[in-house]
């Protein structure tokens, strides 16, 4: 099973599960297929939205380990 972490791109999140769009669009990231998307880490997406990476990264892994 994947596991995403700080350093992995939004797009290959996406790749990996789809379901994972609404955990971004939560925290205000809505364009999922802007070039942001396509070359932004996990971890940038945080820092551009004023999120704790480390709690979206748990639910992000917390959801892919329930499938």
């Amino acid at each position: 099973m994947a596991k995403i972490t700080k350093d992995t791109i939004i797009a290959d999140v996406l790749k990996i599960d789809q379901g994972t769009a609404p955990f971004f669009l939560e925290i205000g990231m809505h364009c999922l297929t802007c070039p942001g998307a396509i070359g932004e880490t996990v971890e940038e997406a945080c820092m551009v939205h004023g999120v704790d990476c480390d709690e979206l990264l748990n639910k992000l892994n917390t959801y892919l380990e329930s499938k």
